[in-house]
Protein backbone atom coordinates (compact mmCIF):
# COMPACT_ATOMS: atom_id res chain seq x y z
CA UNK A 1 0.00 0.00 0.00
CA UNK A 2 3.20 2.36 1.01
CA UNK A 3 4.83 1.91 -1.97
CA UNK A 4 1.47 2.45 -4.68
CA UNK A 5 0.37 5.46 -2.57
CA UNK A 6 4.46 6.69 -3.23
CA UNK A 7 4.38 5.75 -6.92
CA UNK A 8 1.63 7.76 -7.27
CA UNK A 9 2.28 10.57 -5.20
CA UNK A 10 5.16 10.81 -7.42
CA UNK A 11 3.25 11.04 -10.56
CA UNK A 12 1.08 13.63 -9.50
CA UNK A 13 4.14 16.08 -8.45
CA UNK A 14 5.45 15.54 -11.62
CA UNK A 15 2.43 16.49 -13.21
CA UNK A 16 1.88 19.66 -11.55
CA UNK A 17 5.18 20.82 -12.65
CA UNK A 18 3.96 19.97 -16.07
CA UNK A 19 0.99 22.02 -15.86
CA UNK A 20 3.34 24.87 -14.56
CA UNK A 21 4.83 25.35 -17.57
CA UNK A 22 1.59 25.04 -19.20
CA UNK A 23 0.21 27.87 -17.30
CA UNK A 24 3.25 29.93 -18.09
CA UNK A 25 2.56 29.83 -21.86
CA UNK A 26 -0.97 30.11 -21.63
CA UNK A 27 -0.17 33.56 -19.17
CA UNK A 28 2.38 34.76 -21.82
CA UNK A 29 -0.22 33.82 -25.19
CA UNK A 30 0.11 37.72 -26.06
CA UNK A 31 3.38 38.42 -24.37
CA UNK A 32 5.52 40.33 -27.43
CA UNK A 33 8.49 38.37 -28.89
CA UNK A 34 7.64 35.23 -26.03
CA UNK A 35 8.87 31.90 -27.30
CA UNK A 36 7.13 28.60 -26.01
CA UNK A 37 8.22 26.73 -23.56
CA UNK A 38 9.04 23.09 -23.95
CA UNK A 39 8.42 20.32 -21.46
CA UNK A 40 8.31 16.59 -21.41
CA UNK A 41 8.34 13.39 -18.97
CA UNK A 42 11.34 11.57 -18.67
CA UNK A 43 12.17 7.96 -17.49
CA UNK A 44 13.90 8.18 -14.52
CA UNK A 45 15.18 4.40 -12.63
CA UNK A 46 14.10 4.31 -9.30
CA UNK A 47 17.44 3.63 -6.92
CA UNK A 48 17.04 1.34 -3.81
CA UNK A 49 16.22 -2.11 -3.41
CA UNK A 50 13.60 -3.65 -5.24
CA UNK A 51 13.75 -4.47 -9.33
CA UNK A 52 15.85 -2.35 -11.49
CA UNK A 53 12.98 -2.43 -13.54
CA UNK A 54 11.01 0.33 -11.70
CA UNK A 55 11.04 3.94 -13.02
CA UNK A 56 9.46 6.91 -12.03
CA UNK A 57 8.32 9.90 -15.33
CA UNK A 58 10.02 13.09 -13.94
CA UNK A 59 8.64 16.33 -16.26
CA UNK A 60 11.27 18.53 -17.11
CA UNK A 61 11.99 21.55 -19.62
CA UNK A 62 13.47 20.54 -23.24
CA UNK A 63 14.35 24.34 -24.15
CA UNK A 64 12.19 26.81 -25.79
CA UNK A 65 10.11 26.56 -29.43
CA UNK A 66 12.39 29.07 -31.54
CA UNK A 67 9.62 29.43 -34.61
CA UNK A 68 9.01 32.61 -35.58
CA UNK A 69 5.75 34.05 -33.96
CA UNK A 70 3.39 36.30 -36.47
CA UNK A 71 4.23 39.70 -37.14
CA UNK A 72 2.16 42.30 -36.95
CA UNK A 73 2.47 45.88 -38.40
CA UNK A 74 2.32 49.10 -35.71
CA UNK A 75 3.74 51.76 -37.65
CA UNK A 76 6.09 52.56 -34.41
CA UNK A 77 9.33 53.87 -35.31
CA UNK A 78 11.26 52.39 -31.87
CA UNK A 79 8.76 48.69 -32.44
CA UNK A 80 10.83 46.16 -34.34
CA UNK A 81 11.10 42.82 -35.16
CA UNK A 82 13.75 40.14 -36.09
CA UNK A 83 13.61 39.12 -39.58
CA UNK A 84 13.63 34.63 -38.80
CA UNK A 85 16.74 34.10 -36.60
CA UNK A 86 18.42 36.46 -34.44
CA UNK A 87 18.14 37.98 -31.09
CA UNK A 88 18.37 41.68 -29.57
CA UNK A 89 21.22 42.08 -27.11
CA UNK A 90 20.46 43.92 -23.81
CA UNK A 91 22.00 44.76 -20.79
CA UNK A 92 20.79 43.22 -17.58
CA UNK A 93 20.39 45.10 -14.13
CA UNK A 94 23.80 42.51 -13.30
CA UNK A 95 25.86 44.15 -16.37
CA UNK A 96 25.10 40.99 -18.02
CA UNK A 97 24.52 40.28 -21.40
CA UNK A 98 20.69 39.20 -22.54
CA UNK A 99 18.99 38.40 -24.94
CA UNK A 100 15.12 39.09 -26.18
CA UNK A 101 12.83 38.79 -29.36
CA UNK A 102 10.80 41.49 -27.78
CA UNK A 103 11.17 44.52 -30.18
CA UNK A 104 8.74 46.93 -28.39
CA UNK A 105 11.47 49.52 -27.83
CA UNK A 106 11.28 52.73 -25.16
CA UNK A 107 13.05 55.70 -24.74
CA UNK A 108 13.86 56.83 -21.02
CA UNK A 109 13.88 60.71 -20.28
CA UNK A 110 17.18 60.73 -20.33
CA UNK A 111 17.12 59.00 -23.93
CA UNK A 112 18.48 55.58 -23.22
CA UNK A 113 16.97 53.18 -25.84
CA UNK A 114 15.50 50.03 -23.30
CA UNK A 115 13.45 47.17 -24.14
CA UNK A 116 9.58 47.00 -22.33
CA UNK A 117 11.17 45.34 -19.31
CA UNK A 118 14.06 48.93 -18.65
CA UNK A 119 16.93 46.76 -20.16
CA UNK A 120 19.43 49.33 -21.78
CA UNK A 121 20.00 48.40 -25.59
CA UNK A 122 23.08 47.37 -26.60
CA UNK A 123 25.03 49.16 -29.01
CA UNK A 124 28.65 48.94 -30.88
CA UNK A 125 30.28 50.04 -27.71
CA UNK A 126 27.68 50.06 -24.86
CA UNK A 127 23.97 51.05 -24.41
CA UNK A 128 22.49 53.38 -27.13
CA UNK A 129 21.42 56.92 -25.89
CA UNK A 130 19.80 58.92 -28.66
CA UNK A 131 20.11 62.91 -28.02
CA UNK A 132 16.43 64.67 -28.73
CA UNK A 133 15.85 64.54 -31.70
CA UNK A 134 12.75 65.67 -34.27
CA UNK A 135 12.64 61.56 -35.79
CA UNK A 136 14.12 58.30 -34.83
CA UNK A 137 14.76 55.54 -37.59
CA UNK A 138 16.25 51.93 -37.02
CA UNK A 139 16.95 50.47 -40.18
CA UNK A 140 17.09 46.60 -41.05
CA UNK A 141 20.65 46.01 -40.33
CA UNK A 142 20.38 48.10 -36.75
CA UNK A 143 21.56 51.12 -37.33
CA UNK A 144 19.67 53.87 -35.13
CA UNK A 145 19.86 57.11 -37.08
CA UNK A 146 18.35 60.64 -36.36
CA UNK A 147 17.08 64.01 -37.35
CA UNK A 148 17.91 66.24 -35.03
CA UNK A 149 15.68 69.04 -33.93
CA UNK A 150 15.28 72.05 -36.26
CA UNK A 151 16.74 70.74 -38.87
CA UNK A 152 15.50 69.38 -42.12
CA UNK A 153 14.92 65.77 -43.33
CA UNK A 154 18.06 65.37 -45.25
CA UNK A 155 20.18 65.88 -42.02
CA UNK A 156 20.62 62.26 -40.46
CA UNK A 157 22.83 61.56 -37.84
CA UNK A 158 24.03 57.92 -37.74
CA UNK A 159 23.85 57.58 -33.19
CA UNK A 160 24.93 53.47 -33.07
CA UNK A 161 24.07 50.48 -34.09
CA UNK A 162 21.65 47.67 -32.02
CA UNK A 163 23.78 44.58 -31.15
CA UNK A 164 22.15 41.62 -32.89
CA UNK A 165 23.29 38.15 -32.70
CA UNK A 166 22.18 34.43 -34.03
CA UNK A 167 23.91 31.98 -31.75
CA UNK A 168 23.35 28.17 -31.75
CA UNK A 169 19.74 27.63 -30.29
CA UNK A 170 20.89 24.81 -28.18
CA UNK A 171 24.04 26.74 -26.76
CA UNK A 172 21.23 29.56 -25.22
CA UNK A 173 18.87 28.68 -21.68
CA UNK A 174 16.61 30.65 -20.33
CA UNK A 175 17.12 32.80 -17.42
CA UNK A 176 15.21 33.89 -14.05
CA UNK A 177 14.76 37.48 -15.58
CA UNK A 178 13.06 35.98 -18.94
CA UNK A 179 15.93 37.04 -21.24
CA UNK A 180 17.71 34.05 -23.23
CA UNK A 181 21.75 33.98 -22.26
CA UNK A 182 24.54 31.71 -23.44
CA UNK A 183 24.50 28.86 -21.52
CA UNK A 184 28.43 28.56 -20.86
CA UNK A 185 28.02 32.37 -19.56
CA UNK A 186 29.93 33.75 -22.47
CA UNK A 187 28.46 36.66 -24.74
CA UNK A 188 27.59 35.94 -28.29
CA UNK A 189 29.18 37.48 -31.29
CA UNK A 190 27.78 39.53 -33.75
CA UNK A 191 25.89 38.57 -36.71
CA UNK A 192 25.49 41.13 -39.15
CA UNK A 193 23.22 38.99 -41.47
CA UNK A 194 20.64 39.04 -38.89
CA UNK A 195 17.36 41.86 -39.91
CA UNK A 196 14.80 44.35 -38.52
CA UNK A 197 11.97 45.31 -39.75
CA UNK A 198 11.00 48.85 -38.29
CA UNK A 199 7.34 49.46 -37.67
CA UNK A 200 6.56 45.59 -36.77
CA UNK A 201 6.01 43.79 -33.76
CA UNK A 202 6.52 39.96 -33.31
CA UNK A 203 3.84 38.08 -31.16
CA UNK A 204 4.40 34.83 -28.97
CA UNK A 205 4.26 31.68 -30.79
CA UNK A 206 2.22 30.43 -27.96
CA UNK A 207 -1.11 28.17 -29.46
CA UNK A 208 -3.50 29.01 -26.76
CA UNK A 209 -5.84 26.34 -28.13
CA UNK A 210 -2.98 23.72 -28.19
CA UNK A 211 -1.88 24.74 -24.63
CA UNK A 212 -5.46 24.18 -23.14
CA UNK A 213 -5.82 20.81 -24.89
CA UNK A 214 -2.45 20.03 -23.02
CA UNK A 215 -3.93 21.15 -19.64
CA UNK A 216 -7.07 19.27 -19.97
CA UNK A 217 -4.80 16.03 -20.72
CA UNK A 218 -2.52 16.51 -17.85
CA UNK A 219 -5.71 17.58 -15.38
CA UNK A 220 -7.14 13.97 -16.32
CA UNK A 221 -3.94 12.54 -15.72
CA UNK A 222 -3.60 14.24 -12.03
CA UNK A 223 -7.26 12.76 -11.65
CA UNK A 224 -6.13 9.45 -11.98
CA UNK A 225 -3.23 9.78 -9.85
CA UNK A 226 -5.33 10.91 -7.08
CA UNK A 227 -8.07 8.25 -7.43
CA UNK A 228 -5.39 5.39 -7.03
CA UNK A 229 -4.20 6.93 -4.01
CA UNK A 230 -7.81 6.89 -2.54
CA UNK A 231 -8.19 3.32 -3.79
CA UNK A 232 -4.89 2.43 -1.90
CA UNK A 233 -6.23 3.89 1.04
CA UNK A 234 -9.53 2.61 1.26
CA UNK A 235 -7.65 -0.97 0.32
CA UNK A 236 -5.97 -0.60 3.18
CA UNK A 237 -8.60 0.30 5.23
CA UNK A 238 -10.13 -3.28 3.77
CA UNK A 239 -7.45 -5.04 4.74
CA UNK A 240 -7.59 -3.61 8.79
CA UNK A 241 -11.14 -4.80 8.97
CA UNK A 242 -10.86 -8.77 7.82
CA UNK A 243 -7.59 -8.82 10.32
CA UNK A 244 -10.19 -7.31 13.12
CA UNK A 245 -12.76 -9.32 12.16
CA UNK A 246 -10.23 -12.52 11.80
Amino acid sequence: MDRSVYVAMTGATQIMRAQEAVSHNLANASTVGFKSQLSAFRSVPVLGQGMGTRINAVAQGIGQDTAQGPVTTTGRPLDVSVQGNGWIAVQTPDGNEGYTRAGDLQLTADGGLTDALGNPVLGNSGPINIPDAAQIVIGNDGTVSTVPLGQGPDSVSTIDRIRLVNPDPAQMQVGADGLMHMSDGTQAPVDADVRLTSGTLESSNVNPSTELVKMISLSRQYDMQVKSIRTSEDDADSAKQLLQAS
